[in-house]
């Protein structure tokens, strides 16, 4: 989406099952998140000082959410940039379409586990920043 701000990027609270053997945390399609997961990824072994993400999606939404660890998503809806720091294995951001975004200052062993609403399609990536630029002007 093109009219996408940074302000529709959203922490939402995931549900939390706490048991005395451990917590269990339940994300399920069109309930816990808005939209129907049609790819699970992680990313996980960054080295320290590294970046991931440094793109923007055309139609693809996403729930980013910290399953280990902590590290910061930077939103920028080509005006405004916010930044989000995930450390609950409970809580996810929340990214629509038509947003750049950067992940950087992963811990040791983090793990950021990703859910998107379409399969890989590498033509609805924005790869560089002046033709997202470029993409929320039209």
């Amino acid at each position: 989406m093109k009219g996408s701000t940074v302000y529709d990027c959203t922490v939402i609270e995931l549900s939390k099952h706490h048991h005395e053997k451990g917590n269990i945390t339940v994300v399920e399609n069109d309930f816990t998140v808005p939209f129907e997961v049609k790819r699970v990824y992680y990313l996980y072994d960054i080295p320290g000082g590294e970046s991931r993400g440094g793109h923007a999606h055309i139609g693809l939404r996403q729930l980013l959410v910290a399953a280990e660890g902590s590290f910061n998503v930077r939103v920028d809806d080509g005006r405004i940039k916010r930044t989000f720091t995930l450390n609950r294995p409970y809580q996810g951001l929340l990214i629509p379409p038509g947003i750049w975004r950067e992940l950087d200052d992963f811990s040791s062993g983090s793990v950021c586990l990703v859910l998107a609403s379409l399969h890989y399609d590498e033509a609805d990536y924005i790869r560089d920043y002046e033709n997202f630029l470029k993409y929320k002007r039209e």
